[in-house]
């Protein structure tokens, strides 16, 4: 799969301008796609906070006393963030498009068919019979399993009860010949 560099014209494909980083930036997969759009999705943020922090210390000119050097300085920067932020979202763009033809061939499954699930009733809405079945298998074996150790315990506990008294009354006897 061969992707072109996402970055902008202008600005170097990564901190190395060799050809490592080129063919680096063409084996783009998927994956990859999703992490620098997270980063992507964070600048923007990230601008869109510096651009309401220039234009909430910033005063409009009405007639107050203003330095214009000043006003002239902010107005450049909250341009200059506006250019970039325009900059990132082209590049969010290109970054969704590009996953959107990535992931074009597979169809959408809903989510009510990855989990299987049983109903009130006990019949089971999956159609596949894979790992879901073996589960329900697994889960009734263990239930029976429960069932002959709560047995067990029953007839332990009975055992002991019956050597508990059969102490007790060995013990009863010793102190009336006594």
């Amino acid at each position: 799969m061969s992707t072109p560099p996402l970055a902008p014209t202008g600005m170097a494909s990564g901190p190395f301008g060799g050809p490592q980083a080129q063919q680096a930036a063409r084996e783009v997969n998927t994956a990859t796609l999703c992490r620098i759009g997270q980063e992507t999705v964070q600048d923007i943020v990230y601008r869109t906070m510096e651009i309401f922090q220039l234009l909430r210390n910033m005063q409009l000119p009405n007639g107050v006393t203003y330095h214009t050097g000043t006003y002239q300085d902010r107005l450049t920067k909250l341009q200059d963030h506006l250019r970039q932020l325009s900059i990132l979202f082209r590049k969010l763009r290109l970054v969704y498009d590009k996953c959107n033809e990535n992931c074009g061939g597979m169809d959408p499954i809903p989510v009510e068919q990855l989990i299987p699930y049983v109903d009130e009733d006990g019949s089971k809405n999956d159609d596949r019979a894979g790992p879901p079945r073996f589960a329900s298998e697994e889960r009734r074996e263990i239930v029976e399993v429960n069932k002959k150790l709560k047995q067990k315990n029953q007839q332990l506990k009975q055992i002991m009860d019956q050597l508990r008294n059969l102490i007790w009354d060995i013990n009863a006897m010793l102190a009336m010949r006594n």
